[in-house]
């Protein structure tokens, strides 16, 4: 049976698996930072007695989490070795020192202002924690985001020496340091205390999931589902991925994951290697962006925007799940085309006996939305269903009962995930701390509106094109960061919806995973199905292709993001269904009902070509084309795409009766 019998433990891409002292080290720093994030939730005065001053817990925090990075993360990526070394305890020590240093003085910093006029000492410190800073978001975000990160923290320092256009106020090097260190909006910015504050929870709870075998409970379910209808391993990987990806936020751990069941599959029943591993990557990408759970970047997007995190769960719903039609829709073409079957039966799990072995993770999914969607306590979800989940697996599950071992493996899992998050959310601080120093966000804001012409559209494309760029170099949380505080405030003043704008930005951030040349997500698959990469990441983008059209619709219609009338959400919603639907048979060159599109013709690609602009004609908002109504596009495209669906069938009938000679 195509089953999932163990539960793997699950690291961080790059990390270390530590064994004795190194091991416990790491395991009572990230039960400390639980115990902290739970006291602060709570108001419980764990072992002290009160709760600490905010300054206080993301001091602890940093010092914590970051300490744990150095001995889990090798210095040289590419030559890891198994233990820490000397320089990685050194390192590791120094964060707990300098952090002890401002966990100490935080009442100083608060209350006499040291950010703004630090004394001697502190501007040590803050040299040194900068430094820190740096090297941890280079071992966790890798060498781009560390330049980048270098760069843009020094921002202040030479900002008077650039054009007028991107010049902002200059800094000493001491204020810099003081202001990244102990400011409210550098290293201790919005992205840590999203983290301290919501996203510690929702790590917990993910990594429980996995931990109690969610993964294999949403793999079988899949299996049950969708294994022998036509392409099943494929529709199995689009729906089993999308699960694990709304649950654990990691596109590549996602793919690392769920990928070495699926790529083999759909494998198996005919599918090429290039496909199998584009169709694992496209929809692990896809789970990031499916509630309820998102990602930090969503949480970040939140904490931004100031809303609670509910609405941004809300609003990504039609999105995620037009992204995922078009993804089904494509691969049931394909396995129309090629005549592909499912797997056998009596291969395959039972929908009833899996349901019975896994329904409480259903229930406490139930729970975690009914939390966040209908009581609006995102804080404190995941603390709740965090305990229940493991109680319920406790009692009711033999196969993923934990033992010592389990528990042991659970907080190594947290360790990873925390110090990972914490020193790329850190070092992205700093970026927008630089800006802020500067003040030169608010100028450039300005600058683009006078380059745009206040042109809406042109600023999306700057944008969409810069959110991929950034993506290349950055994690998808640095380059929304980035965006959101240079480009959103121009995209709201040209009159576009907040909720479209910000979701757009999100999702131009996370098109990296699929589109080369560093599309690390196919990259990850491509490992699995033994494919080369680039071609597995083209193959990745063509698939997705829909993806980079969407954050259009909902940009220029956000109904689709839940911010309009119910007839405005349900009129665009069917608009789009319809037109993703004749999109993805445009791509795969078949349409149900009608067959193969202008097969081996010569004029095969200037008809498809025209089938897909009236597919997204359909699908696009009125407001982009003045003058026009979504009555005439769809007229428009009605006119293009109902003689060339009716000529195809034509050829195909004429093929089928046509004698043989």
């Amino acid at each position: 049976m195509a089953t999932s019998e163990t539960t793997e433990q699950t690291f961080e891409p790059g990390s270390r698996l530590l064994r004795g002292s190194a091991k416990w080290v790491v395991r009572v720093a990230s039960i400390l930072i639980l115990a902290l994030a739970i006291n602060q939730t709570f108001n419980f005065g764990f072992f002290v007695g009160y709760t600490l001053v905010d300054l206080r817990f993301y001091y602890a925090i940093i010092a914590l989490a970051l300490a744990v990075l150095f001995l889990i993360y090798p210095a040289n990526p590419d030559k890891p070795a198994n233990q820490p070394a000397w320089y990685d305890w050194g390192l590791a020590a120094a964060c707990l020192f300098t952090c002890g240093f401002f966990f100490i003085n935080a009442f100083n910093i608060s209350l006499k202002g040291w950010e703004m006029a630090p004394p001697e000492t502190a501007i040590w410190f803050s040299f040194a924690l900068w430094l820190l800073v740096l090297e941890g978001g280079r071992r966790a975000g890798g060498l781009p985001l560390a330049i980048i990160v270098g760069i843009m923290s020094l921002y202040p320092i030479y900002t008077e020496y650039l054009p007028n256009a991107i010049a902002g106020f200059p800094s000493t090097i001491d204020y810099a340091a003081a202001y990244h260190a102990m400011g409210s909006e550098s290293i201790l910015g919005i992205p840590l205390r999203t983290f301290a504050g919501l996203i510690i929870g929702f790590i917990v709870f993910g990594a429980a999931l996995q931990q109690t075998g969610a993964g294999a409970f949403f793999m079988d379910l899949s299996f049950a589902l969708l294994g022998r209808v036509r392409g099943g391993p494929a529709k199995v990987a689009i729906f089993s991925s999308g699960l694990m990806g709304s649950m654990s936020g990691s596109v590549i751990t996602n793919v690392l994951s769920t990928g070495v069941m699926t790529i083999p599959a759909m494998r198996r029943i005919g599918i090429k290697g290039t496909f199998a591993a584009g169709v694992e990557t496209c929809a692990s990408t896809g789970g990031t962006l499916m509630p309820p759970v998102m990602g930090a970047t969503a949480f970040v997007m939140a904490s931004f925007m100031n809303v609670p995190y509910g609405e941004v769960a809300l609003a990504a719903i039609i999105p995620s799940a037009l992204y995922f039609f078009g993804l089904f829709v494509q691969i049931d073409s394909m396995a129309g085309k090629e005549k592909l079957k499912g797997l056998p039966a009596e291969e395959l799990p039972s929908v009833r006996q899996t349901l019975k072995e896994g329904w409480y993770y259903i229930f406490v999914f139930a729970l975690l939305i009914y939390m966040l969607l209908v009581m609006r306590r995102e804080a404190l979800a995941p603390y709740y269903a965090t305990p229940l989940l493991i109680f319920l697996n406790q009692v009711f599950s033999r196969k993923h009962r934990w033992g010592w071992k389990q528990v042991g493996e659970f907080i190594d899992s947290l360790g990873a995930l925390f110090s990972n998050l914490v020193a790329i959310l850190a070092a992205v601080g700093m970026i927008v701390g630089a800006l802020s120093m500067t003040g030169v966000a608010a100028t450039l804001v300005n600058d683009l509106l006078r380059i745009a012409d206040g042109s809406q559209i042109f600023l999306l494309l700057m944008g969409a094109l810069t959110g991929l760029i950034l993506g290349v170099g950055m994690t998808s949380t640095a380059a929304y960061i980035f965006l959101a505080i240079l480009l959103a405030p121009a995209l709201v003043k040209v009159g576009l919806n907040p909720m479209a704008v910000h979701m757009f930005i999100f999702y131009w951030g996370m098109l990296s995973f699929i589109t080369p040349p560093v599309a690390l997500g196919a990259f990850a698959a491509a490992s699995i199905a033994k494919t080369p990469p680039m071609e597995t990441g083209f193959e990745a983008m063509r698939i997705g292709s829909v993806i980079y059209f969407i954050p259009f619709f909902f940009a220029f219609q956000p109904a689709l993001v839940l911010q309009g009338s119910w007839e405005q959400t349900v009129s665009s919603t069917l608009l789009a269904l319809v037109g993703i639907a004749l999109f993805a048979y445009s791509v795969q060159g078949y349409a149900p009902f009608v067959g193969t599109l202008f097969a081996k013709r010569s004029y095969q690609l200037p008809l498809r070509l025209l089938l897909l602009f009236s597919a997204i004609l359909i699908a696009l908002p009125a407001t982009i084309v003045p003058g026009w109504s979504d009555f005439d596009l769809v007229i428009v495209a009605a006119l293009i795409a109902l003689p060339l669906l009716g000529f195809a069938g034509w050829q195909n009938r004429r093929e089928m009766v046509a004698p043989v000679l």
